[in-house]
């Protein structure tokens, strides 16, 4: 069908035609759905259908599934609270104001490739790395109707700094994205398999991911995260590595629970001082509230500290050993 018609009028134009197939906008509704119930989060569909009129047909058939087979779920799991009761559309420029404001998360996005890219890019700056992002392909096998999975690191987040490991020259990668990927992988992969492998590695998995992220936490990151002090690449895994082992060891010894990856606490922030700084650099529209602002500096680690010596304390005595 014919979605524009354009007269060409002008001594120079450029005429763009996409051919977007919708076949499948119908299992990537699925797929989105029953994820957002399983993270027990709101969902969002956005678009630039204001301006490109052929997305209208995405954000109708996302609408028409959610209505039909969804919305009773996610009411009786109060996850359509924050929008009004409703599957909401975002514009995609709105889209990207929304994620600086909602810094609890709690949300779902589902988007054309190119406005995942962009808003993807854009929670890993917020969050100071584009090493957080992990890019996951999700299609079906025509013949067995498996779902195939392919997941990668962000697009450019690794290749440079391999030509510069090639080079022989320092690098400092954050492989958070890169492990989440094959994290990724090796769980499809065993779900494919099926049988107690899948409990074995969906284990490891989720110990690998503590690990790591108490790395960060315990401020033995790397340096887009930790400053010019942070930990090489070598450096970094050989932390992970080390801690990784150390918690499956206690995990086969005596079965005691793991550490557990709390909130940042707020005892140690000197409020005031973060309010000035809101009022001096903060949102001068005033469209994001102070909190909303203290909790992002607080999640981020950025808030200033009423005890300086307190900073980086290491609860899992970590930074005392090799």
């Amino acid at each position: 069908f014919v979605v524009d018609k354009r007269d060409l009028t002008d001594d120079h134009n450029v005429c763009v035609v996409y051919h977007n197939p919708y076949d499948n906008v119908a299992d990537l509704a699925h797929m989105f759905f029953q994820r957002c119930l399983e993270g027990n989060v709101t969902p969002y569909v956005v678009t630039k259908k204001t301006v490109f009129k052929w997305q209208e047909g995405f954000w109708a058939t996302m609408k028409d599934i959610f209505d039909k087979d969804y919305k009773e779920d996610f009411l009786k799991a109060g996850l359509l609270e924050r929008s009004g009761g409703e599957l909401q559309h975002l514009i995609s420029d709105a889209a990207t104001m929304q994620l600086i404001r909602w810094t609890d998360g709690g949300f779902g996005m589902a988007a054309h490739n190119y406005d995942g890219d962009m808003l993807t890019d854009q929670i890993a700056q917020v969050h100071r790395s584009p090493g957080f992002i992990t890019s996951n392909l999700v299609g079906k096998s025509s013949t067995t109707g498996n779902i195939i999975k392919e997941f990668e690191a962000s697009h450019g987040t690794v290749s440079d700094l391999w030509k510069d490991h090639l080079e022989g020259k320092e690098t400092s990668l954050n492989p958070l994205g890169l492990v989440e990927a094959m994290i990724g992988a090796m769980r499809h992969a065993a779900a494919l398999q099926g049988g107690d492998q899948t409990r074995v590695v969906d284990n490891y998995c989720d110990t690998l991911r503590l690990a790591m992220h108490n790395t960060f936490r315990y401020g033995q990151g790397t340096r887009d995260i930790s400053g010019p002090d942070g930990y090489t690449t070598e450096q970094f895994v050989s932390k992970v590595a080390w801690r990784l082992q150390r918690y499956l060891d206690a995990q086969e010894e005596d079965g005691g629970p793991l550490p557990v990856l709390a909130e940042p606490a707020r005892d140690n922030v000197d409020m005031d001082a973060l309010r000035e700084l809101y009022n001096a650099y903060g949102d001068q529209t005033k469209k994001m509230e102070f909190d909303d602002f203290a909790k992002m500096f607080i999640k981020m680690g950025l808030a200033p500290p009423k005890d300086k010596s307190a900073i980086g304390t290491d609860t899992d005595n970590d930074k005392k050993q090799d």
